[in-house]
């Protein structure tokens, strides 16, 4: 027999101490939802069921007791960390889950210049870690808008990717070792060492878990040198997004690695860039890192913009001054809530990738759909992307889409714009052999389209839910279907 809500509540006293389990309503309002419903929520309309309780956990024994607790009565629970998470994710679809806060778990465990690496808990603010290296002349190179906000837990746990990532990866290219905790309490460790051929890479089961397989406590992650002072700033304007996804292209193939390497359409870069490009579409290059590889890629880059002369070389400092400007803290946040609060003007996104074959084609067809089939379309006040994470093999597609909500109570928005929306978007990235999500995760409003995103690989990805979470308490609703 399952337990009740307040015996629940009890249990989690026990186990970690009251003042760490949590029911005020508001407490419980707010983490039932993420930055997903964030219309409802700026109006204070919570329709999903209410998590039993908060835990704010101490350590990781804590994390793996409760886990176990958890477990042993099929209690759905949340892994929650810097709660920057925009899908749905962090969603309490279930009655009487439980979130499992791990922002108190914020302890810098150690920077290790000799090995290059640096060793965070989960609730670790990347900002917080990343001004601790700078201080000492390091970055981690990992730098989402979302810096300000997100901890290492759930970038790990999201598959995040940073806006430096052409040259240093994503997150997943910067884990060493990891520390998590799997639904049963078994604490693991995967030791940091440069690279092993001793099986399959396991540390790929817990990147990009989303919370759906185990609760991630500690990360450990390389470290580069931080040399600013180097950066060099390049911007064009162009008339079109093909031409830029082919310069885009002949920059990786031949090899450069610009930290930045970004393309906007005419539309979204309205948003940034009218000052000195209305109407156009806008590629950036940044190259950063010792001088002179600073210098030959940007030298490298120039020359290869050159084959194209539609393309107009723009004042070096306009893009510095962007560059300055890119991530989002409370205060945009808060900002921008209250434009929403006066407008009812809402602004989101949804990323996918595709190789270079059918990238073009991914945006073209959904700004066409978009367009002639949303039923909403007048609603629309500006429909766009950019490209901003580019690979030898192809690049990422950044849909950007605001609308005015008209007509519809606050708890209807996600239904009548933002979902039908991604479905258009994810459905048209599918079918031309694209992956519907690039960055941030699945969450639970792609999840309807997980098994179309893998195909006949389903089989792998549900073999590990089926193994590590046999009773089904984690996440439910993330990354895997619920079965009817």
């Amino acid at each position: 027999m399952s337990l009740t809500r307040e015996a629940i509540v009890e249990k989690l006293k026990e186990i970690v101490g009251p003042e760490r389990v949590i029911t005020d309503k508001k407490v419980l309002q707010k983490n039932s939802v993420d930055r997903f419903r964030k219309y409802a929520d700026i109006h204070g309309v919570f329709t999903l069921p209410l998590p039993a309780a908060v835990v704010k956990l101490a350590d990781t024994q804590q994390v793996s007791d409760v886990l176990a607790f958890l477990n042993k009565h099929k209690i759905n629970c949340v892994p929650r960390t810097g709660a920057s998470a925009t899908e749905g994710g962090l969603e309490t679809v279930v009655e009487n889950s439980v979130v499992l806060d791990g922002s108190g778990l914020n302890k810098v465990v150690k920077i290790d210049i000799q090995n290059m690496q640096a060793t965070a808990q989960c609730g670790v603010a990347l900002e917080v870690l990343e001004n601790k290296l700078r201080a000492q002349g390091y970055t981690t190179g990992h730098s989402p808008q979302s810096k300000p906000l997100a901890q290492m837990g759930g970038l790990v746990a999201t598959r995040s990717i940073g806006q430096f990532s052409t040259l240093y990866g994503a997150i997943e290219d910067m884990v060493v070792g990891l520390e998590t905790v799997f639904p049963d309490g078994t604490i693991t460790r995967i030791k940091n060492v440069p690279r092993r051929a001793a099986g399959p890479d396991i540390r790929h089961v817990i990147i990009g878990n989303e919370g759906a397989l185990c609760y991630i406590t500690e990360v450990t992650v390389k470290i580069f040198k931080y040399m600013p002072e180097n950066n060099l700033f390049y911007g064009y304007i162009l008339d079109n997004m093909k031409t830029g996804f082919e310069i885009l292209r002949e920059v990786m193939v031949d090899g450069y690695r610009p930290s930045i390497a970004r393309l906007y359409d005419a539309e979204d870069g309205t948003q940034h860039f009218t000052h000195f490009a209305e109407g156009k579409c806008v590629l950036i290059f940044m190259a950063e890192g010792s001088k002179g590889i600073a210098k030959a890629t940007g030298e490298g880059i120039e020359a290869i913009v050159k084959r194209y002369p539609e393309c107009k070389k723009v004042d070096s400092r306009l893009i510095e001054a962007w560059f300055n400007h890119l991530n989002w803290g409370p205060e945009k946040v808060a900002a921008e809530r209250e434009q929403i609060v006066k407008t009812n003007n809402m602004g989101f996104t949804t990323e996918v990738s595709g190789d270079w074959s059918c990238i073009n084609a991914i945006y073209e067809n959904v700004i066409q759909r978009i367009r002639h089939e949303f039923p909403h379309a007048d609603d629309i006040t500006m429909l766009g992307g950019h490209s901003s994470h580019s690979y030898i093999n192809g690049t990422n597609m950044y849909f950007v889409y605001d609308y005015n909500v008209v007509g519809c109570k606050p708890e209807e928005e996600i239904d009548k714009y933002h979902n039908p929306l991604n479905k258009i978007i994810v459905e048209e990235t599918i079918k031309l052999g694209g992956s519907m999500v690039h960055h941030h995760g699945i969450g639970k409003h792609r999840v309807h389209w997980t098994k179309s995103e893998h195909g006949s690989a389903y089989y792998i990805l549900k073999a590990l839910k089926d193994v590590y979470d046999p009773n089904g308490i984690m996440n439910t609703g993330t990354i895997y279907p619920i079965e009817k």
